[in-house]
């Protein structure tokens, strides 16, 4: 689960200044280790993986789309968009104006069926597709409707502000199978394992035992991906029981590790 994408050929990002119409769509077939530099753009992105996995990075946390699920990063917040294997990527843009009901937090949201047809059909008119009362507009304005219904699901990891606790997590991320304890945590930065408690859920939201599970499990997703046993990716990540990695990662992402990626 790498928290950069810089291992492949950068992906060209799209030079607009504006958008020409409500919405804007791009599809893509993204090459293994394909990445974007950060930045930022004045109109929302929802970015969803039909197969593959897509990883959004942005200073508040990571983001994580497996197959049929997306992202959605508010116009304005720098982000970088990263895939570990091939992918194949829908993005829809969206004029600030016509979406008053987004928020401005980045978040992961399930791709329903209609939406996802929609999103198909979308794809296929022109960028400048003729607005008023026509059959295309009255598309756009459906599928905004959907956009606006999708259920957000917890497929992200917070990251800490605090200078050297984000310097621990970091580490943990690039080493998710370490056997490291809140204890071991407390004694490495001098204070007592209640301190970094409480410091860990302000800085997170999360426990510390919640927040390393969570990155146990979507670091996992790189290992499905490319097609490694459930017993390969379980070890990998820090399980030694393949029985409880399955149960967790059904917890969280609501399906079995060989459901998500069948």
């Amino acid at each position: 689960m790498p928290t950069n994408g810089q291992n492949g050929l950068p992906r060209r990002i799209p030079a607009l200044t504006r958008l020409p119409r409500p919405l804007y769509a791009r599809a893509e077939s993204l090459s293994a280790g394909s990445w974007t530099p950060r930045h930022t753009h004045e109109w929302i992105q929802f970015s969803y993986a039909i197969s593959g996995v897509l990883g959004v990075h942005t200073a508040e946390g990571s983001f994580f789309a497996p197959p049929q699920w997306g992202v959605w990063i508010p116009a304005g917040m720098e982000h970088e968009v990263v895939t570990s294997m091939r992918a194949e990527m829908r993005s829809l843009y969206v004029r600030r104006e016509d979406a008053l009901w987004a928020g401005p937090r980045c978040r992961v949201l399930e791709v329903t069926p209609l939406a996802r047809e929609l999103i198909k059909g979308f794809c296929q008119l022109p960028v400048d597709y003729p607005e008023g009362d026509t059959a295309e507009s009255r598309l756009a304005h459906v599928l905004l409707d959907q956009l606006a219904s999708l259920p957000e699901v917890g497929f992200s990891l917070p990251l800490p502000r605090h200078p050297r606790l984000l310097l621990l997590c970091n580490e943990l991320i690039e080493n998710p199978e370490q056997a490291v304890t809140l204890s071991d945590w407390a004694s490495r930065m001098g204070t007592s394992e209640k301190t970094l408690m409480r410091l860990f859920q302000r800085e997170t939201g999360l426990s510390f035992r919640g927040w390393r599970q969570r990155m146990r499990l979507l670091s996992s997703l790189d290992h499905l991906e490319q097609g490694h046993s459930v017993t390969t990716a379980a070890l990998s990540c820090g399980y030694d029981s393949t029985s409880a990695f399955i149960a967790a990662f059904k917890s969280l992402f609501g399906i079995t590790p060989g459901e998500l990626f069948r």
